[in-house]
């Protein structure tokens, strides 16, 4: 207000034309002043309302203080959980993408060493052994009945049983990687929350902001502007109190004056009677009510004052009864900018809570998963390994074990063909051996028959001269060389040279007949039969030269 009394009452006169007095104004218009003055300090009200604001903003910025330190805490604390997280998981689909591809490569090879085998064990029973080299009258019989087949089925079993234990290690982790995708799923849609709710609220605190403070852009929830705004709440209301105190000493000023006024004493105390009470003011610096400031003023003696200063403690209620209602327009408007502003920051300390909730959501759920669960996702990847381990040396050692069968296999079908060449040597080598011993007893023959004839013809003519007993042998007719067959005995290889000794001996000494039967039996086989076995085994000669050179080339390239 422009004009304001002393404890006094003393005021400077407004200014007005020297030496011109106007009379005291009818009690009727010092009372309607009395009752505007008793109207105005309705805004009390506004004051109190005001004290709330800032009791309740200390503490609005008291709370978002503690609990942004506290989502920025969680926030660090998140951001490492997560990356943590991520590198567990990626680590994990590793191993089971490794222990996946190795197994798959494993698989392939067995595969190619099994069908190796089952192409090999079919040509076994597709061969057929020649009928010549069989006992006669023997059922027919492949190569594939001198094979068995123990072996090959009790390695399948192994390499099955490897294969069922790795497939079930692999489908535990897999499982587990599900459910892991699962929570991972479940942690960024809680991170999703919380990012719509950190926008959400950022976005109410930003409109909140902009429509309370002119010239605030900020569009994240801060504390930052959280303070000034407390301290301009401070501000209104201590301004208004202020006002409030003017306005109080407008009224005691126009209660003294309608006490001073001839019949207004009573006038005072019927307008004054119906005073709210309990209504806290600020006057002289502590809590008073206006009810006691009031009853203290009506009861107070009144102080005798001479007619100039009654005239100008008249003139002050006029000039200050002009101003009063800009007063309590003033704390009006204050009272709707706290409020204004009071909103802004429970709307700010909303969205800091709702940011703290939607933080804490997620860092409870990564606690829960990285005490609870978690161990066992890792676990899970741990056992598939040692037991990927320990079937991986099984596997190979049966690839290799496939690889020697089938090898051991491959040699029976190209022994087979080598016997068949073998028999046709041997058979040559008869025919040779046949050959020659014919034409030796021709040339015996011969022999023979001229030395006969040239002992008779020594006989006729020398004989009737010699006596018969000069000589016995001189009559006898030429020796005579007989070939005999003798069957083979062991090689020198199969049995000791001992045994092997001993055995032709006896086979000397018993001069076995000359039948075949007695000599070398040799197959009688087709010449066809020959001229196949022959061309297999050279194309598995040239196909070996081939598989050497493309080895040596790998070798070089590497």
């Amino acid at each position: 207000m422009s004009a304001s009394v002393s404890s006094s009452g003393s005021s400077e006169l407004p200014d007005e034309p020297q030496g011109h007095e106007t009379g005291p104004p009818p009690l009727e218009t010092l009372i309607s002043h009395l009752l505007a003055a008793k109207r105005s300090l309705s805004s009390i009200s506004h004051v109190w309302r005001a004290n709330e604001i800032v009791t309740a903003a200390r503490s609005t910025l008291e709370d978002s203080v503690v609990v942004s330190a506290r989502t920025s805490f969680l926030r660090t604390g998140l951001n490492d959980q997560l990356r943590l997280l991520y590198n567990v998981r990626a680590e994990v689909e590793q191993i089971s993408l490794r222990g996946r591809s190795e197994f798959a490569g494993a698989l392939k090879s067995l595969d190619a060493a099994d069908a190796r085998l089952r192409k090999t064990l079919g040509l076994l029973r597709e061969t057929i052994v020649h009928a010549s080299f069989r006992p006669e009258g023997e059922e027919e019989k492949s190569l594939h009945d001198f094979v068995d087949e123990r072996g090959v089925e009790e390695l399948h079993a192994t390499l099955k049983n490897s294969i069922d234990r790795t497939n079930a290690a692999q489908a535990e982790l897999d499982t587990s990687n599900y459910a892991f995708d699962d929570e991972l799923q479940s942690i960024k849609k809680a991170l999703g929350t919380y990012r719509a709710t950190t926008k959400l609220a950022s976005s109410r605190a930003s409109v909140s902001s902009s429509s309370s403070q002119s010239g605030s852009n900020s569009s994240i929830p801060s504390l930052s502007s959280m303070p000034s705004m407390v301290h301009s709440l401070e501000m209104h209301a201590q301004e208004m109190a202020n006002l409030l105190e003017s306005l109080v000493r407008h009224f005691d000023l126009c209660v003294t004056a309608v006490k001073h006024t001839e019949g207004g004493g009573a006038a005072a105390k019927s307008i004054t009677g119906d005073m709210p009470a309990g209504v806290i003011s600020s006057r002289g610096g502590g809590p008073n009510t206006i009810e006691d400031d009031i009853n203290a003023n009506l009861n107070a003696p009144l102080d005798p004052l001479s007619d100039s200063e009654y005239r100008e403690m008249v003139n002050v209620i006029i000039n200050d009864a002009a101003e009063a209602e800009d007063v309590v327009m003033e704390i009006a408007d204050r009272i709707g900018e706290m409020e204004s502003v009071i909103e802004t920051l429970l709307a700010q300390r909303d969205s800091h809570f709702a940011i703290y909730t939607a933080t804490k959501e997620v860092f409870t759920h990564l606690s829960s998963l990285a005490s609870t669960r978690l161990p066992g996702y890792i676990a899970q990847a741990h056992s598939f390994t040692a037991v990927w381990h320990d079937e991986h040396d099984r596997i190979k050692s049966g690839l290799a074990d496939l690889s020697d069968l089938s090898a051991l296999y491959d040699g029976f079908l190209d022994a087979y063909d080598g016997l068949i060449i073998e028999v046709a040597r041997r058979r040559q080598v008869r025919h040779r051996v046949e050959k020659l011993l014919r034409e030796t007893r021709a040339k015996l023959d011969v022999f023979h028959q001229e030395d006969v004839a040239a002992r008779e013809a020594f006989r006729v003519d020398q004989g009737d001269f010699l006596p018969s007993d000069i000589w016995p042998g001189l009559s006898r007719e030429p020796m005579r060389v007989e070939f005999q067959r003798v069957s083979g005995g062991p090689l020198r290889g199969v049995l000791g040279d001992d045994e092997a000794e001993a055995e032709a001996e006896t086979q000397q000494e018993e001069h076995l007949p000359d039948p075949l039967t007695a000599g070398e039996d040799l197959p009688a086989l087709p010449k066809a039969l020959v001229e196949q076995a022959l061309a297999r085994l050279q194309a598995k000669s040239r196909e070996r030269e081939r598989e050497r050179e493309r080895e040596r080339e790998r070798n070089v390239m590497t």
